[in-house]
């Protein structure tokens, strides 16, 4: 009975103790993405600033003058992001979701995974372009990678793109950069191997007839973007998790801003 009772208080004592880690875990994880969100919160304060909104006065305009999409009010200090790092080639910002953040030029597939825009460590990591790009998107495709936040942090809120009334509330981006700014008219969206993704070199702007004709072959959402030849094209891509190794990738077509 004693032996029993003393096994009962040894299984008490290790249940309570790995909760105990776990919760410990938990809490540090908890803290390093809490102070990655910090950053980013500080950094949209220092550098995006507040810019006239066009539909504020879009009142006085003649009826064909009026803007026929929404602008953000906000333009980009370029300057103070390079004072931050040098690598910051763009920002990108999402209406109505979580994605408003610099975009940075990788040069691998490593160091951003896990770094901040200001070289700080954190899970969060940043945005950035596949080192194969140039960084001032005059390619005929550039990829922009990100990390699957389960809080839609970073590129989290893309699954959402696996559902056309998500398209339909989020039908483009906003990208800027320090020579023009840009939105992204949002094309496709596919669920693509990252082995499949390699092997095919999808990354590569020589490759982007074949990569579009895949995402217009699986695409989760439908629109009516159009695309032809000549037209610049960007690839944002995350994890996902239909399998193992699973990517998706929301394909748009880069047109002037207004």
């Amino acid at each position: 009975m004693k032996i029993r009772k003393m096994f009962a208080i040894l299984i008490l004592l290790t249940a309570i103790g790995v909760m105990g880690y776990a919760g410990t875990r938990l809490y540090k994880a908890d803290q390093v993405y809490r102070k990655g969100n910090a950053v980013y919160e500080d950094l949209t304060d220092r550098i995006r600033e507040k810019a006239e909104h066009p539909q504020e006065t879009a009142a006085a305009l003649p009826e064909k003058q009026k803007p026929k999409t929404y602008i953000p009010a906000f333009n980009t200090d370029f300057k103070a992001l390079k004072k931050v790092n040098e690598d910051s080639a763009a920002w990108l910002y999402s209406p109505g979701t979580m994605i408003n953040y610099p975009v940075m030029k990788a040069n691998d597939y490593n160091y951003y995974l896990k770094h901040l825009p200001d070289g700080t460590w954190n899970a969060n990591g940043s945005l950035f372009i596949d080192y194969n790009n140039a960084p001032d998107f005059s390619e005929p495709l550039t990829v922009i990678y990100g990390h699957h936040m389960k809080s839609e942090a970073m590129f989290g809120s893309l699954k959402g793109y696996k559902a056309q009334s998500y398209y339909k509330k989020h039908p483009f981006m906003y990208l800027y950069t320090q020579k023009r700014n840009y939105r992204i008219d949002l094309m496709y969206g596919a669920v693509i191997a990252a082995g499949q993704w390699s092997r095919q070199g999808f990354m590569y702007s020589g490759n982007v007839e074949s990569l579009v004709a895949y995402a217009a072959e699986n695409t989760t959402f439908k629109s009516d973007v159009s695309y032809k030849i000549g037209d610049r094209l960007v690839a944002l891509s995350t994890c996902s998790y239909e399998y193992n190794e699973a990517r998706y990738v929301v394909i748009g077509v880069l047109r002037n801003e207004y």
